[in-house]
């Protein structure tokens, strides 16, 4: 099981839709031989009316995106609901309970075979009564992984890093994969997020192509470096121009739809709090090591070359030294 572990806004989604893509074309050829393989999936995790996590609901959407035929028929026989008709007759009809969409969801699977399950916004699993314990939610989808064999990549935000560590089967049977925002304190990302100003200004259906790259650090002082965020941003401007009929994007259109500072400092204090997270300290290490009676950790300093204490002889001088004497003899 892997997760992903973004910032809210990164471009979480549109990357997993990236992937799907390329994963498809990649098993185009396998598909010619077995047509009735998928090979990726895609879901939602939905967040739920109530406190609980709707796991019928989930199981369901899974289905229907694994094009599942006659989900509502799925049967387990030791439920049965009792109704009456319109004479009163008394009919005993099975219900799709939640168990029955999982044996199913299982099989379909199996028989699919994807090379990915993924579960977007994936931190939803999270929301659930009280008396209910969060490893629960991730067991039955480590699981459903495991009885499938099938690898399931869970994408959400920093929320996410409360499943980290919930018990050491589960952390061992999973992998972190950090999608960080840019830096502004690092060239290589300012550079890149120039890039992306570029790109969404080239792509912009106007007449005139508004001047993003001038604004850059406007445009990353209301985004903390988010692209995801960015995209909103721009699209929402660019409405507004496409609305009153302009042939570009204003300076005044983008501070119109611009977060307000109290806004972006929020979204700013989850992020550090989620880096801080996944960050790992000098502290961190040496308590581990501590713990595991290896003792302080030691740096090891470069050898030195040996000092000679021989004072210098002069200029022209001979160091004193054996000669080699008699006639050198070939003894191989």
């Amino acid at each position: 099981m892997r997760r992903a572990n973004p910032a809210s806004g990164i471009g979480k989604t549109t990357l997993r839709l990236r992937v799907e893509q390329k994963l498809t074309e990649l098993a185009l050829p396998k598909l010619e031989s077995d047509r009735g393989r998928v090979p990726v999936v895609g879901v939602e995790a939905v967040a739920p009316e109530s406190r609980n996590f709707n796991w019928k609901d989930y199981y369901t959407r899974a289905l229907i995106a694994l094009e599942e035929p006659l989900i509502d028929h799925k049967f387990d026989y030791g439920v049965r609901g009792i109704s009456r008709d319109n004479f009163g007759k008394i009919n005993v009809e099975s219900k799709v309970v939640a168990p029955a969409l999982r044996r199913a969801l299982e099989n379909a699977l199996i028989h699919r075979h994807p090379d990915v399950f993924f579960v977007d916004e994936a931190q939803h699993f999270g929301k659930m009564a009280s008396g209910y314990k969060l490893q629960d939610q991730l067991d039955c989808l480590k699981s459903v992984a495991n009885m499938t064999g099938i690898l399931h990549c869970l994408l959400g935000t920093y929320e996410l890093l409360t499943f980290r560590n919930l018990s050491g089967q589960l952390s061992r049977r999973s992998v972190d994969i950090h999608f960080r925002r840019y830096c502004a304190d690092s060239p290589e990302d300012v550079q890149a997020f120039k890039s992306v100003l570029l790109t969404f200004q080239q792509q912009m259906p106007l007449a005139e192509h508004p001047d993003l790259i001038t604004y850059w650090e406007y445009f990353y002082e209301r985004t903390l470096g988010c692209v995801g965020i960015l995209k909103n941003w721009l699209t929402r401007a660019l409405k507004d121009a496409l609305d009153r009929q302009a042939t570009t994007v204003t300076l005044k259109d983008l501070q119109k739809r611009a977060w307000s500072v109290a806004q972006c400092q929020r979204m700013f204090k989850e992020i550090q709090e989620g880096e801080r997270q996944l960050s790992e300290t000098e502290t961190d290490v040496q308590n581990l090591r501590s713990a595991l009676g290896l003792g302080a950790k030691t740096i090891a300093q470069p050898e030195e070359a040996p000092k000679n204490t021989r004072p210098p002889g002069k200029v022209g001088k001979r160091n004193p030294k054996r000669d080699p004497i008699g006639v050198q003899q070939d003894v191989s």
